[in-house]
């Protein structure tokens, strides 16, 4: 299920007409980074390695709407933030890369 989540939330990033190549490859190069280490949380917290997943397909998603909403990108960012808290410590390469991903996202001009 989550390597079928990331293979589409990648699909969705390489067909969206609002981002360029500079931001497509930085989102999926950050989404492999992900990838590997959802899989090893996954592991051990396989809920939680699920809501990361969902909360940033669902952040994709909103970034990459022909007509964006403010309120649900700050509402899907603020979810994915908040998936990875408690995980400081224990993933950090984790949480790095899902604050890497918050950022790229909110900086599409939104």
């Amino acid at each position: 299920m989550i390597q079928n989540t990331i293979e589409k939330i990648e699909e969705r990033l390489k067909k969206a007409e609002s981002l360029t190549e500079e931001n497509k490859a930085e989102l999926i190069n950050l989404l492999s980074t992900l990838k590997a280490e959802i899989i090893e949380l996954s592991n051990t917290h396989s809920e939680h390695a699920e809501s990361i997943t969902g909360f940033t397909e669902l952040s994709a998603r909103e970034a990459t709407r022909k007509e964006k909403n403010p309120e649900l990108m700050k509402l899907s960012l603020e979810g994915l933030a908040a998936s990875v808290e408690g995980f400081e410590t224990s993933h950090p390469t984790l949480v790095g890369v899902v604050n890497r991903i918050c950022t790229a996202l909110s900086n599409l001009g939104i």
